[in-house]
Order: C-alpha cells, then structure tokens, then sequence
C-alpha cells in the first residue's frame, strides 16, 4: 500500500501533465450534479441529447493520485463516443490538492454522479439501463468503486465498466498483498481503512461486465491490482476481460499509438455489449 501510494503521489504531475484546470471544453454542455458546501461540482457533456431516441452514455473519470487532475483527460474519448451514437460525460471530483479531501470523498462523488446521470437521464437523452463508468488510475478507482461498493452516499451502479490502469485493489487478497498495507500514509490519504473502499474486496453479482486495460511495465499501480479484480469476477462469475500491454507504462493509454489501441478494445467492448452499432472495415 505505502508503494503504491507514494508512487502514485510522486509521479501524479507527469502522469497527467498537459490537462488543464479549470477544464474548457468547446462545444460541452456543462451541469453542476452536486454541491458540497460552496463546492460546485460539474459535468462535461458531449453528444445530441433527444428524449424520444435514448442513448447509452459513459463517464469517465480523470486519474491524478485522489490528488489532482482535470475532466480534460478524457475529452479525446468523450468526443469519439459521442461520435458513436452515445451520450459521453466527463466529470469533475473533489480531490486533495483543491479540496483537501481523501479519496473517499471522490468515492462519494464518483456515486453521486453515477445517481445523477440515471435520475436525470430522460432529460439528457439516457438510457438508464445502459450507462457505462470508465476511468484511468485513481479515476478508475473511482470508477471501479461505484460498480462495486454500497454506500457512500449512492446505491445506483452503472451497467458497464471501462478502467484504464485502475488502482482497484487497494489491500490484500489471496493472490497479492498490496507492500505497507494498513500505515497510517494509506489511511490518512484514503479516509478509510484500505479495504473498504477496494473495488476489488467488494465484487458481487451486482458488479456490471468490465474491460480492463493495463500497462504490464506500470510501476505506479501495478498490473497485479487489475489481475485480482478479475480473478474476483471470475470467482463471482461476472463478465470481466483484461487486455494486458507489454512495456506499457502508467497513463500508456492517452499517449500515441497506445491511445488508439485502447479506444478501439473500448468501443469493441461496447459493440458487443449491444451499445452501439460495429464499424463497417
């Protein structure tokens, strides 16, 4: 726990360096779907909205250490599956740097914003049957958290989920035991004791299918966390496929040739779900 920690912490500012906060998105609709205090926290929304034709939508989650980061990161993707026929969200959480919260707070949110979506999802132009959670590293954290864990604010769980190099395992399981597991680093940056907010230790019949896809050069959180997510899939017998990428580093999937890669197993994930249409070769 206290490598993956200290990793994450470390090497947050080059992981997702280039994204900038307050994030502007050309052409996005933007919605406050939570407040806490004076904190207004908002939604990017890409995609036709039309109530009497219901889309499947995804909200993505940005990665940065439950520390930093910006909505930014994903708007490449958001763009793309809005281009494919879906409602594509990125969306804003409370993080340390700005907020001085732990991570659970961005468990709370991440829920909430889950909640949201389906609650309001005929005004946007929603399926709420067919909503997807992605995120990268911490976001997919986040992600993984709101197909996994009660609580928190928020029972609703989406339908799918894509995580890229999710840090979904965050305390020992029978196959890997996270080194410096219970300090008090992992405590104080977590809100929580590690387990309770470990997607991996709450996997259950209500876990929706999941991608993963991983990085297997990535030291700041190892391609072991995603490992043991599925192996609890499989023991819960839920849909789960992992796409492993020799050499790949953290935050691979947002640079050059590793980019496309990732969004095509994605948007194939998706097309087999019955989400959104194949693409004619």
């Amino acid at each position: 726990m206290k490598i993956i920690i200290a990793l994450l912490l470390s090497c947050a500012a080059f992981a997702h360096a280039g994204f900038p906060y307050p994030p502007k998105a050309a052409d996005a609709r933007v919605e406050t779907y939570r407040t806490v205090g004076d904190i207004a926290l908002r939604l990017w929304i890409f995609g036709e909205s039309d109530p009497a034709d219901l889309k499947p939508a995804i909200v993505f989650f940005y990665g940065g250490s439950w520390k930093s980061g910006s909505p930014v990161q994903f708007e490449r993707q958001a763009r793309h599956f809005a281009e494919r026929g879906m409602i594509a969200i990125t969306a804003d959480y409370r993080v340390r740097s700005r907020h001085k919260t732990p991570a659970t707070a961005c468990v709370e949110d991440g829920k909430a914003a889950i909640a949201w979506v389906r609650k309001n999802a005929h005004r946007l132009g929603v399926d709420p049957k067919r909503i997807a959670a992605a995120g990268g590293s911490a976001g997919g954290h986040v992600a993984a958290c709101t197909g996994t864990i009660s609580g928190f604010g928020s029972d609703e769980r989406p339908n799918a989920m894509i995580l890229f190099n999710p840090a979904c395992t965050l305390a020992p399981t029978a196959e890997w035991v996270p080194t410096g597991f219970g300090t008090d680093l992992g405590v104080e940056m977590l809100g929580a004791e590690p387990k309770a907010i470990s997607p991996t230790h709450h996997v259950g019949e209500h876990t929706p299918p999941t991608l993963i896809l991983h990085g297997e050069a990535d030291v700041v959180v190892p391609i072991a966390s995603s490992r043991c997510f599925a192996t609890a899939m499989k023991q819960a017998q839920r849909p789960c496929e992992i796409i492993a990428y020799p050499g790949a580093n953290h935050g691979f999937f947002n640079r050059g040739e590793a980019y496309e890669k990732t969004l095509g197993e994605a948007d194939r994930f998706l097309v087999e779900l019955g989400w959104i249409p194949a693409i004619d070769r």
